[in-house]
């Protein structure tokens, strides 16, 4: 890696001259090597991974664009993209985490309301991205269920039938798609500008005290995916649940809902890293397809 080329290219893109002092590996992430690049004055990040995977950073760093664009949440500002012998690249601001502060989770929790304010007269976005290291389509619908089943459940259902998913869990996500539109008899979805993948290793607080989030997987949805997916791992606060409800409460069949949601990521998780992943992912249909019964 030509760590030169990397400071040039920051350089022409910020317009600010970008002195690279050294690069320093950061720990972590388990899809992009990732590194703080210090200067005399300035610092940023860089994620690294293979040269035919720049599309994946173009179109983060064209998310975190859309993120910023609505002014409600801080993210990382990207700075530039390209390819430096074999590795892609992205480079965005270098933020410093500051642990916990009064009043973040509540201000979180009334930020991503707003955000989620924002919104399309179509499901789906402009491009495509990643979930993860997984291709995730975008393409545009005018039907929730359909941009759903097409381009969520019904995909990672594909996918893990080409991974040698089990039989069971496939029938069964064959069974949930046909009776899903009953979890949406009450409620329409209207397209939100959402985050995509807003797990609490996706979200911190600067040292300012400002909430930011980060590695996104933009596309415009039902505000209910984003914020099942902040109880799937845990890390969020009832203070930020809260603050959310009180900026834009949730729909009562939410409580359902989410499971739906998140079986998403769990089917995502199987067909990137395998393992209990499919079992999960199983207990989660079989609770639905109950509930819908």
């Amino acid at each position: 890696m030509n760590w030169n080329h990397i400071a040039e290219a920051i350089t022409a893109a910020s317009g600010e001259p970008f002195y690279l002092q050294r690069a320093d590996s950061i720990g972590g992430g388990c899809i992009n090597s990732a590194y703080q690049l210090l200067g005399d004055r300035q610092s940023y990040f860089i994620k690294l991974n293979r040269a035919e995977r720049l599309d994946m950073f173009e179109a983060e760093a064209d998310g975190l664009q859309a993120l910023a664009a609505a002014r409600a949440i801080r993210v990382p500002v990207p700075v530039c993209t390209g390819v430096e012998g074999s590795q892609a690249y992205l480079v965005m601001e270098y933020f410093v985490g500051g642990g916990g502060h009064s009043g973040a989770a509540e201000n979180f929790g009334q930020q991503l309301a707003r955000m989620h304010q924002h919104t399309r007269d179509k499901f789906g976005w402009h491009r495509d991205n990643t979930i993860g290291s997984t291709p995730q389509p975008n393409t545009p619908r005018n039907d929730w269920l359909e941009f759903w089943r097409a381009h969520r459940l019904g995909y990672q259902l594909e996918l893990a039938e080409q991974r040698g998913g089990p039989s069971s869990l496939l029938h069964k996500g064959e069974q949930l798609i046909y009776m899903m539109p009953d979890l949406f008899t009450d409620y329409q979805p209207i397209p939100s500008l959402l985050h995509g993948d807003l797990w609490s290793g996706n979200y911190a607080v600067t040292r300012a005290g400002e909430p930011i989030i980060f590695d996104p997987a933009v596309y415009y949805g039902d505000r209910e995916a984003d914020m099942a997916m902040t109880e799937l791992f845990g890390g969020f606060s009832q203070r930020f649940y809260a603050a959310y409800n009180e900026t834009w409460p949730l729909d009562s069949g939410y409580r359902v809902r989410k499971t739906f949601y998140n079986l998403y990521h769990i089917l995502n998780h199987f067909n990137m890293f395998g393992g209990g992943y499919a079992r999960q992912a199983e207990r989660m249909t079989e609770q639905l397809l109950s509930d819908l019964r």
